[in-house]
């Protein structure tokens, strides 16, 4: 197993935090509706385990920007699951099954970021806590689905020719 990082991933690993962070901030005022999800699939697809620094990252200047409190615990895990699933699937090429996997996650967010409520406040406070985000959750689903279905090819093919032209190693 490598243990050092090199140039090049100190590279990839910056400029995919920052495009995340970036966008992420840029499309705040749309209720659920983000490209992070596509980002970190893609990054899991084409750069690998590299995601975990990138997502860990993102959820550092995320509490720096709008404060490390509860909603905080989840980004440490969730983005983390997205990555580990599409681990499991990296080999699929098909935007429609990246569609519907982005879009099924966008419908259990809400849910997967109430799990650390149910040590804080309970059962019911939880289950109110994920009842009451479905309306969210619903437009994430949709958000993800399209955005993936739309953007998964062309980003693809673009973080493919970054990483084999751009960034290979000499």
């Amino acid at each position: 197993m490598k243990t050092s990082i090199s140039t090049k991933d100190i590279v990839v690993v910056g400029m995919m935090s920052a495009l995340l962070i970036t966008l992420q901030v840029a499309l705040s005022s749309l209720p659920n509706i983000e490209l992070v999800s596509i980002l970190i699939i893609l990054s899991t697809i084409i750069f690998g385990w590299k995601t975990l620094y990138i997502i860990y990252i993102f959820a550092l200047v995320q509490g720096f920007i709008y404060g490390f409190t509860t909603w905080w615990i989840c980004y440490l895990y969730v983005w983390t699951i997205l990555m580990l699933i599409t681990m499991v699937f990296k080999h699929k090429q098909s935007p429609l099954f990246w569609a519907v996997l982005s879009g099924s996650f966008g419908l259990a967010f809400g849910s997967l970021c109430s799990i650390p409520f149910l040590f804080i406040d309970g059962p019911i406070a939880t289950l109110a806590s994920i009842v009451s985000g479905i309306p969210f959750d619903v437009a994430h689903c949709i958000g993800n689905y399209f955005i993936a279905l739309v953007l998964f090819k062309p980003l693809y093919q673009l973080f493919n020719w970054i990483d084999k032209s751009i960034l290979k190693e000499t």
